[in-house]
């Protein structure tokens, strides 16, 4: 079985510092995908930078929570 844990982000260099960490170590084999939604922050480089085996989906706009994970979701194909 494949599992994905997928998460939605704008502007949220903060909350992936303090919380992804703890994601990360408790998904077992799971594939993590960030969907950023058009970030305005570092948040992008800090998940190349900091976690280079996450899956980056880049939203070409900010298209809000419901719309920022449908177009991602679009995208992924695990």
């Amino acid at each position: 079985m494949n599992l994905a844990i997928v998460i939605l982000n704008w502007n949220g260099k903060t909350w992936l510092e303090k919380f992804l960490p703890n994601v990360i170590e408790n998904s077992g084999e799971a594939a993590i995908f960030i969907i950023d939604n058009a970030s305005t922050d570092d948040s992008v480089s800090y998940l190349k930078d900091s976690f280079p085996s996450i899956n980056i989906v880049l939203n070409q706009k900010n298209l809000g929570f419901a719309g920022g994970y449908n177009e991602g979701l679009k995208s992924i194909n695990y």
